[in-house]
């Protein structure tokens, strides 16, 4: 279990603009740490001049796969979130949230909940949706490796895609060729729904 003493990174770009700017919360896969997340992110959200916040679960892996529901990890994003609004000016129009594999199921699940907040998902090889309300309609975003050893993309986005769009929602799909990662081109063509 790793300790809350580091619940997340924040990452500032360099010469922020005077006017508010967006705000993208961005969750790691299992096992993984915040700083995965800062590595994918971080020179699409510098050129963009996005913050990027990365929380670490608590557990494994995050709390509503863990057991079905937000709990300590949602908690603690909302205290990292309130930090950051509080000493940013943060776009209210455009926070998003983005996750690599768990973390982009954790993103799917807590992005269409809180659809009146995040007005956009970036969800990068999710294994699914988890159960649960779904409030507004933010823009969602998906990619999935056609090669996918862990999350075999016939099993997971393949359905997830699907499902979202017969509820609804506006997706944008990118399929690439490679296995379980999150290529360049692809955080580059997510990255431009940020606004």
């Amino acid at each position: 279990m790793k300790t809350p003493s580091a619940p997340a990174l924040l990452y500032v770009p360099d010469r922020l603009p005077h006017w508010p700017v967006p705000l993208l919360v961005a969750f790691h896969g299992a096992g993984g740490g915040p700083g995965d997340m800062l590595s994918l992110l971080q020179p699409e959200a510098q050129q963009r001049k996005v913050l990027l916040l990365a929380p670490t679960s608590y557990g494994a892996t995050w709390d509503v796969l863990l057991d079905g529901h937000f709990g300590p990890d949602a908690m603690g994003l909302q205290h990292a979130m309130a930090t950051v609004v509080e000493h940013f000016r943060v776009d209210r129009d455009r926070i998003a949230v983005a996750g690599f594999s768990d973390g982009a199921s954790y993103a799917l699940g807590l992005g269409l909940a809180n659809g009146d907040l995040f007005t956009r998902v970036l969800a990068y090889s999710p294994s699914r949706i988890p159960p649960g309300r779904k409030d507004g309609r933010p823009t969602v975003f998906v990619s999935h490796g056609q090669r996918d050893p862990i999350l075999p993309v016939s099993h997971t986005s393949h359905r997830i895609v699907p499902a979202l769009e017969d509820d609804g929602y506006h997706v944008d799909y990118i399929e690439h060729g490679h296995g379980h990662e999150v290529p360049r081109p692809v955080v580059t063509a997510s990255a431009e729904l940020l606004g």
